[in-house]
């Protein structure tokens, strides 16, 4: 007996009934909540979140179980027009993502609408063949006639097969969502351990995590061009663990704004990173952070690697 088999078998005699599984691929406009929705859905961080556009660059799986299904939602970078070459391999990203899923999810801000990204990723859905739902976001702050005509405006361009309303802020509506998911997806083996809740390597989830406290300290001072890497990982005898990072930027004068007078900013962002660490790890944790400048690192396909994301031409 296979792996996913023995998992299906423990899950099948666990909830009493067959199994259903599947990839939903959440895709949207840059800043849309996606990442907040997928760790909302899950019930666990595995998604980093920050007010920076485009933060999410490769895609992330976050799994689910809910009744008798589990639910491998694949949180893919904000689709947007490309400028760069990174810009470019994270909308390709994007797409390959959709087009591998079983269900895709489109999520829309309700409170920009169909404005700008989200007029052109509907007319991008019409050549995907998988089954569509729409999600419309922050629904808490849209008053109900605005919001029903914008899901007809959206249903006029797609044949969504459900429409929800939904808060992923505040959970409003999100168990409807996972109820029909769970309905919804074929029947099958589960891909993944019951307890389980991302296929994303620990090394990486840790990079993404200072990557995420780097943008929430200096959202509006440090450009979008940066990138973190886990260099090392030493699993202690004392039950700690020892994680060096390196935090990649293009410029020197950006290094002097991570670094901070005196070394106070990069001392604020290791403390958030490393408390969080700690908390999903459940073990101390010995954090330390060196910024380097690499200029055009965007141009070099290791970092694209290290991303999970292809190198474009």
């Amino acid at each position: 007996m296979t792996q996913e088999e023995d998992i299906a078998a423990e899950a099948a005699q666990e909830t009493n009934g067959p199994t259903h599984s599947g990839f939903v691929a959440l895709i949207g406009p840059t800043n849309a909540g996606k990442s907040t929705l997928v760790n909302r859905l899950v019930g666990a961080k595995v998604s980093i979140v920050s007010h920076k556009v485009q933060t999410t660059r490769a895609i992330v799986r976050g799994i689910a179980i809910h009744d008798n299904a589990q639910i491998v939602f694949m949180d893919t970078p904000g689709i947007f027009k490309p400028r760069r070459r990174l810009d470019r391999a994270m909308v390709t990203s994007a797409w390959g993502g959709a087009r591998d899923a079983d269900l895709i999810v489109l999520l829309i801000d309700s409170e920009r609408g169909l404005r700008g990204d989200a007029e052109a990723i509907l007319e991008g859905l019409k050549e995907v063949r998988q089954p569509k739902i729409l999600l419309l976001n922050k629904i808490d702050r849209v008053n109900r006639e605005d919001l029903l005509a914008l899901a007809a405006a959206a249903n006029e361009k797609i044949a969504f097969d459900r429409t929800f309303m939904i808060s992923a802020e505040n959970g409003s509506g999100c168990d409807d969502v996972m109820d029909y998911l769970a309905a919804t997806l074929p029947e099958g083996p589960w891909y993944y351990p019951e307890d389980q809740i991302s296929d994303l390597p620990m090394r990486q989830l840790a990079a993404e995590i200072t990557r995420e406290k780097l943008f929430l300290r200096l959202h509006q001072e440090l450009p979008y061009a940066s990138h973190v890497e886990t260099e090392k990982w030493e699993e202690r005898k004392d039950g700690s663990v020892r994680i060096e990072q390196v935090i990649y930027l293009e410029r020197d004068s950006q290094k002097k704004i991570a670094l901070g007078k005196g070394g106070e900013t990069i001392k604020a962002i290791s403390t958030a990173s490393r408390k969080e660490l700690s908390e999903i790890l459940e073990q101390p944790v010995h954090l330390f952070l060196f910024v380097k400048v690499r200029e055009n690192w965007g141009d070099d396909p290791e970092r694209f690697r290290e991303m999970g994301l292809d190198f474009p031409k």
